[in-house]
């Protein structure tokens, strides 16, 4: 019987990336259904109903999405985070969670210089700002994404350091960067800090004022992970006690806190209008390609090497 793949994408892929994960799918005859640009949760609802698979960017499959999907038995996240599905109501469905690890590092990576640079520069506002070389960057989470990151700072001349709960200090160093024995040490010798740790519960909130206030002066923090692991009561403190801390983030604070940064701070804090990391047609291509393929390595092989949720 041939498979149905549903494309859900509120934020659609570049129309060349969308165009190559169709052609995937085709090839090996698979039905692939388009849910693109889509305004109301109904319709995503309905388009997963009758579906074998699906791929999503930063939709959510919440258990309304699974108990809707009657003939579901894959999710592909089209990219490294998948907090978006509720992996466990998933797993207690029947239904497989998968990621595409490493396929939009290098562009989010990327973005984090951008918005470094930027902030160095003072926002561009025609004063005078710092230069990256010679400071030290430290790497929350040095994964993917990390290891991306400390090869280009190593391209400014910076000292990078690592911190990681779970890699060796061998495989940290191995990823470019000098291990650090835990986050209260990576903060308090690190100028600017790249936050790359996944909304575990572990992890959530655990940003707070106790490490942002280690850090030495001119200190900024940079966010291409998730909102969550920031406290951000604690942040708006830390704002107030330091006129040198400066924070940009690629992921929306809640929305009284951004309006607080935004009308207090303007000038020592930068949002993305939108999570920019993975919006390059290249990343766009990367992960949607690889998640067409799991999609039919799942099915034709019995491939269960990204699944998440096991």
């Amino acid at each position: 019987m041939t498979k149905k793949v549903l494309l859900a994408t509120e934020k659609p892929f570049a129309p060349a990336a969308r165009d190559k994960v169709v052609a995937v799918l085709k090839e090996a005859r698979y039905e692939v259904v388009l849910l693109e640009s889509y305004t109301d949760k109904a319709q995503l609802l309905d388009a997963v109903k009758d579906v074998d698979a699906m791929i999503i960017r930063s939709d959510k499959v919440d258990p309304a999405v699974l108990d809707a999907a009657k003939n579901l038995k894959l999710v592909v996240r089209a990219g490294a985070g998948y907090d978006n599905i509720d992996c466990a109501y998933a797993k207690q469905k029947g239904v497989f969670a998968m990621n595409t690890p490493g396929q939009n590092s290098n562009a989010v990576a990327e973005l984090v210089f951008g918005m470094m640079l930027m902030m160095a520069r003072g926002r561009f506002s025609g004063k005078s700002g710092t230069e990256l070389k010679g400071k030290t960057i430290g790497i929350h989470a040095v994964g993917n994404v990390g290891r991306c990151v400390a090869r280009i700072a190593k391209g400014f001349d910076m000292t990078v350091l690592g911190y990681h709960p779970r890699r060796t200090a061998e495989v940290i160093r191995a990823a470019g960067a000098e291990p650090v024995d835990s986050a209260e040490t990576l903060y308090a010798k690190s100028e600017y800090i790249s936050l790359h740790v996944p909304a575990t519960p572990e992890n959530k909130q655990s940003i707070g004022k106790a490490l942002l206030m280690s850090m030495p002066k001119n200190a900024c923090v940079i966010n291409t992970a998730r909102k969550e692991v920031i406290h951000e009561p604690e942040l708006l403190e830390v704002f107030e006690a330091r006129p040198d801390f400066r924070y940009a983030t690629d992921v929306e604070p809640s929305a009284e806190v951004a309006k607080v940064l935004q009308e207090k701070y303007a000038d020592r804090f930068f949002m993305t209008p939108k999570k920019m990391g993975a919006q390059t047609s290249e990343a766009n291509v990367n992960a949607g390609i690889a998640a067409a393929e799991q999609i039919v390595a799942f099915f034709e092989k019995n491939d269960r090497q990204f699944i998440v949720n096991a």
